[in-house]
This record gives structure tokens, C-alpha cells and sequence, in this order.
């Protein structure tokens, strides 16, 4: 296994190029946010407990409804972004077919290939150094990103969350490299 910074590694094995990329491991941001998470369900605990144990009228629990609609969908914003940050991973798998891309947590996650064929275009996209986009990316509850990305079949395919330049201009040459390799091999064979 090679390792191209701190977060990112691959691997060579008969004709199969296997890449993994992991999210930053900063301590601090993963207690900050599983305090968040525990925090954020245990509003949501309080809200249904005073539902069922106070007379509200009406109006109070229509308030209540919207309120815990808004906490439903944060509640899974903020869990699925602290699920990531401790145990994800994202994986690529280059083989003379495909480029197989699978987001996963704790090896759960949907693996989808793309042909080779079809993929065109591939780049590297950072954001300015003191853009806004930049700084929204740079949050640990940001699950975005990606700097890599190709055309598809009419879609933009997008991967590498929060690379850093470097690391991300190197993966660039290994995974280029390797789409070129296996499409050669796969033109020689036919």
C-alpha cells in the first residue's frame, strides 16, 4: 500500500488499482460534533416527552409539528455528517471495465461503477483560498467537497471530499494514469 499524503492510499494488484480516501481525523472536531448529535437528540427527546405530557392547544401543536420536522431533517444532516467523520471512507476501484466509486460507513454504502468508455473529462477543482466556499467546506458538519469530478453520460460525477491541493493534484496523475493504463490494456486485448 502506497500513501499519497496523510488521508489517502492505493494499491496496485494484477491489473486493479484500489484507492482509499479517509476523512480528516481531527479529534477535537469529531468530540465537538458527537457533543452536537447528543445534544441535537436530546432536544428532540424533550420536545416529543413535553408533546405527550403537556395539554398544548392547537396552535402549540401545530408549532410542535414544524418544529420537529426541522429537527428531523437535521437530525439526520448532523448524525449522517458525525457517521462520516468517524468511520467513512471512500473507495475507488480502477479495473480494465470501470472506475467503481462506493461512499461508504462502516461498509455500508452502494458501489457504482462507471465505464471507462463513457467517462470524459476528468479534473480537479479547489475553491479560492478565502472564498466562501472554501470556509463552508472547511466545516467539520460539511459532508461536500469533493474535488474530483468527470462527465458521465450527461452528469457530473463528483469525488475526493476535502482534499487538500497537493494531495489532491497527486491522486489526480495516479488516477489519470491508471484510467490510461487499463484502456490500453483493454484496446491491446480486443
Amino acid at each position: 500500500m502506497k500513501w499519497i499524503g496523510e488521508r489517502t492510499s492505493f494499491e496496485d494488484e494484477k491489473g486493479i488499482t484500489t484507492i482509499v480516501i479517509r476523512p480528516e481525523d481531527k479529534v477535537l472536531a469529531k468530540g465537538l460534533m458527537g457533543a452536537w448529535v447528543a445534544m441535537w437528540f436530546t432536544i428532540g427527546c424533550v420536545m416529543v416527552w413535553s408533546y405527550f405530557t403537556f395539554k398544548l392547544s392547537e396552535q402549540e401543536k401545530i408549532i410542535v409539528y414544524v418544529f420537529m420536522a426541522f429537527w428531523g431533517y437535521y437530525a439526520f444532516k448532523v448524525s449522517s455528517s458525525f457517521l462520516w467523520l468517524m468511520w467513512g471512507k471512500e473507495l475507488i476501484k480502477i479495473n480494465e471495465v470501470s472506475l467503481t466509486y462506493k461512499r461508504s460507513v462502516r461498509g455500508f454504502g452502494k458501489a457504482i461503477p462507471y465505464y471507462l468508455e463513457n467517462i470524459q473529462k476528468m479534473r480537479v477543482q479547489h475553491p479560492e483560498a478565502n472564498s466562501f466556499q472554501a470556509v463552508w467546506e472547511s466545516s467539520p458538519w460539511i459532508n461536500g467537497g469533493e474535488r474530483f469530478e468527470f462527465d458521465y453520460l450527461g452528469k457530473v460525477i463528483r469525488f475526493g471530499r476535502k482534499l487538500n491541493e497537493k494531495d489532491s493534484k497527486l491522486l489526480f496523475t495516479v488516477i489519470t494514469k491508471r484510467l490510461d493504463d487499463q484502456l490500453k490494456r483493454r484496446n491491446k486485448g480486443m
